[in-house]
């Protein structure tokens, strides 16, 4: 299936097969003015990377795989976990450290909705170490035409 990120415009796809079928790390789907939709494939043994976004809650859903979800107040402090697997949602509030680590053994595929908006409208990063390297060059900024929050805190990463 190919998506295509049209921006602000309505936009319908069939998101289970989207996801099950990506096998990018991420792929931006969908960018409106205050959300977005990404595609994610976590390889066995991987995460998504322990972050926290100061101004910018999450939703995460995985369509396949099985994975562990550790969040807390800061990166030396991930009081909460959760294993999860097909059909389980993930809630991570503004400034929450979080990270979903792919324990199975075929890939994690879930999908994330950033609110605000997050990455560069149709961005792809086929592996973890590309989104990080776009990220250091700021080759992966939202649009301008997307509400971005307040002069808060940037992301971390750990």
């Amino acid at each position: 299936m190919e998506i295509i990120d049209n921006g602000p415009q309505p936009n319908t796809f069939d998101i289970e097969a989207a996801t099950v079928d990506n096998t990018t790390y991420r792929t931006v789907a969908w960018t409106g003015k205050y959300l977005q939709v990404t595609l994610m494939s976590i390889p066995v043994g991987s995460s998504i990377g322990l972050e926290v976004h100061p101004e910018t809650d999450q939703f995460l859903r995985v369509d396949a795989g099985r994975g562990r979800c550790v969040m807390g107040p800061a990166e030396d402090n991930l009081d909460y976990e959760q294993d999860v697997e097909d059909g389980w949602s993930i809630q991570v509030p503004a400034g929450v450290w979080h990270d979903v680590v792919n324990t199975g053994d075929e890939p994690l595929q879930l999908y994330a909705i950033y609110a605000p908006v997050h990455h560069a409208q149709g961005k792809v990063h086929p592996t973890f170490e590309d989104s990080e390297a776009d990220e250091e060059s700021g080759d992966d900024e939202p649009p301008s035409w997307t509400v971005q929050p307040g002069t808060g805190e940037s992301d971390q990463t750990a």
